[in-house]
């Protein structure tokens, strides 16, 4: 069944090639346009099947559009889904899979006065530490949650049936739907994700300045390996990633010196039987995680 006739990706790289992929794939959308200010990203994403038709011309990308995906790096997707939305009708769905929704808000409030009500804002929670379109997955969103924004208090409210169809695509391409405030979305993804990035920058960051650091790095085993896979990221889109929520990222890092504090003042002590005590506690809540997300992807396989 198809969802959307045109669907037009603006930024072919892992996150918006990999959504083209696998719209393509469950055969939910007609044509994929793809758009990108990079000639040779398009021309890479046409070669390989990612897209039906390269546009560098964003008008021109957006001619008879029925669902534009705004796949920029974050601070970008301010200005570009600014730009969509006023060359678009209302009648056409205008969402993003950027990582923080504050900013985009807040950018659209400020422009238009309210967010216009097709504008579904977005976040898939997935990803990977490669980028560009060469890294474009099929199975990327496969039994990932996608969070979408519902502004019910606007002047505006978000348009339920561009809402529903959003949905419908997202969970088309295997991906699990929830319904979030901004707020809360911030929030959560700053200690969820934000958070353990910037902790594995710094951690790889004070590795590489010891004296000491090919030393360091020779006898490291395979726990720092995958502790801190996710310092691979891509560096700029990281940097805007963390900029644009540094509001609530700096009270999650609040909130994680004191942890750290805590459990220096226990080391400090000799206090081992307390260290134990919150390991256990720690361990009991980090398994019934893992439990509960091997659940959920046994579930969504039946």
């Amino acid at each position: 069944m198809i969802i959307f006739e045109r669907l037009v990706i603006l930024g072919v790289g892992l996150m918006g090639g990999s959504l083209a992929l696998a719209a393509k794939q469950a055969g939910v959308v007609g044509t994929v346009v793809g758009w990108s200010r990079t000639d040779a990203t398009l021309q890479s994403a046409l070669a390989n099947g990612v897209i039906d038709e390269a546009q560098s011309d964003l008008s021109a990308a957006l001619a008879d559009a029925d669902c534009v995906v705004v796949a920029t790096p974050t601070i970008l997707a301010e200005s570009v889904m600014q730009q969509v939305l006023e060359q678009v009708p209302v009648t056409t769905a205008v969402t993003d899979v950027a990582s923080v929704k504050g900013n985009i808000a807040a950018s659209l409030t400020a422009h238009f006065g309210s967010i216009p009500p097709n504008a579904i804002l977005g976040h898939p929670i997935a990803g990977s530490e490669r980028s560009g379109v060469a890294a474009a997955n099929v199975d990327l969103y496969k039994n990932h949650r996608v969070i979408l924004i519902k502004q019910a208090d606007t002047v505006q409210p978000t348009d339920a049936g561009l809402l529903a169809k959003v949905s419908q695509l997202w969970q088309a391409v295997g991906a699990e739907v929830s319904a979030m405030s901004v707020e809360d979305h911030d929030r959560i993804l700053a200690l969820t994700s934000h958070l353990p990035h910037f902790l594995a920058y710094a951690i790889v960051a004070q590795l590489t300045a010891a004296d000491d650091a090919l030393d360091v790095f020779n006898f490291a085993a395979g726990g720092l390996r995958d502790f801190t896979r996710i310092a691979s990221s891509e560096p700029r889109m990281w940097r805007e990633i963390l900029l644009a929520n540094k509001t609530e990222l700096t009270h999650a890092l609040d909130g994680f010196e004191q942890q750290v504090l805590h459990l220096r003042a226990l080391i400090a002590a000799d206090d081992g039987q307390g260290l134990e005590d919150i390991f256990t506690d720690v361990k009991h809540s980090r398994d019934k995680f893992v439990a509960a997300l091997a659940a959920r992807s046994d579930q969504s396989k039946r």
